[in-house]
């Protein structure tokens, strides 16, 4: 049988913050679930009620008929899905080279990677909107993925966490006969799994979440994402605070179902980079 180590009291009262401490963090969460089933009074009702009394479905049924709520969730998916794709794939194969292959100019790729990290997105924004006018790609999918699909911190994170993979691997692979490609497919990727997970939780997260780049560069509803599209159920005079609840939980369940889904290769990861 299994014996429950006994805890001593400093580590009680560490478990009892760290539980206070989650806790105080998913409050905002639960309370934005709970009052997407509140009717528009009973959201800002004080004393406020923490169970809702009455409740109701209302707000998902007139967000779902006044708004295209659904096509704002398409917009989202593709742009988020296109865009950790393509960091997913891209970043490790950076990874793989600028980990393990010495070719001239490699260490200043990878410090020019390291370097665009330090520079604010704020300013790219005014440029980078110009080329994409002149291209023509202002409210079209293009115009919302290809700019956002150049990684600089996946390129980093890849290559930091390739560079531990042992080289003999590599050098077994090629004795096998692979070629890069073969090393790279066979070898590389299946180690990298943990890796993979973490950037794609941060990738996809961040472009499910990006508010700035897609209310710059789409001018019609039918383009709009889901965070953009949630701004204008609000109006100068009148917020609905139950509709805006009922979108953000509508928002939020894509990225909390991606977390607990990859949470293992996510502690793992963790975990890795602790021993490491």
């Amino acid at each position: 049988m299994f014996k429950l180590k006994k805890i001593s009291g400093w580590e009680s009262i560490v478990f009892g913050m760290l539980i206070l401490w989650a806790v105080v963090s998913l409050l905002p969460l639960y309370w934005m679930f709970s009052s997407s089933f509140k009717s528009v009074t009973a959201v800002v009702k004080l004393p406020p009620e923490w169970f809702p009394v009455h409740p109701t479905m209302k707000n998902y049924i007139n967000l779902l008929s006044q708004a295209p709520v659904l096509r704002w969730i398409f917009n989202s998916a593709v742009v988020a899905f296109a865009v950790t794709g393509n960091a997913m794939l891209t970043c490790s194969m950076a990874g793989y080279a600028l980990a393990k292959k010495k070719f001239p100019g490699d260490k200043f790729i990878f410090w020019l990677c390291v370097g665009t990290m330090m520079v604010p997105w704020q300013v790219w924004i005014i440029p980078l909107f110009k080329i994409v006018v002149r291209l023509g790609w202002v409210n079209t999918y293009t115009g919302l993925i290809v700019p956002a699909l150049a990684c600089p911190f996946g390129v980093f994170l890849m290559r930091q966490f390739t560079q531990a993979l042992p080289s003999e691997l590599i050098d077994a692979g090629r004795i096998d006969g692979c070629g890069e490609f073969g090393i790279y497919w066979r070898i590389i990727l299946p180690l990298s799994k943990p890796a993979l997970a973490l950037l794609g939780i941060f990738i996809f997260v961040a472009s499910w979440n990006n508010f700035i780049w897609p209310l710059i560069v789409t001018s019609s509803g039918s383009m709009r994402t889901l965070p953009v599209g949630l701004t204008t159920l609000q109006t100068q005079f009148r917020t609905d605070y139950g509709l805006l609840m009922a979108g953000s939980s509508l928002a939020a369940l894509p990225v909390i179902i991606l977390f607990l889904g990859f949470q293992k290769y996510f502690i793992k990861e963790m975990t890795l980079g602790a021993i490491r």
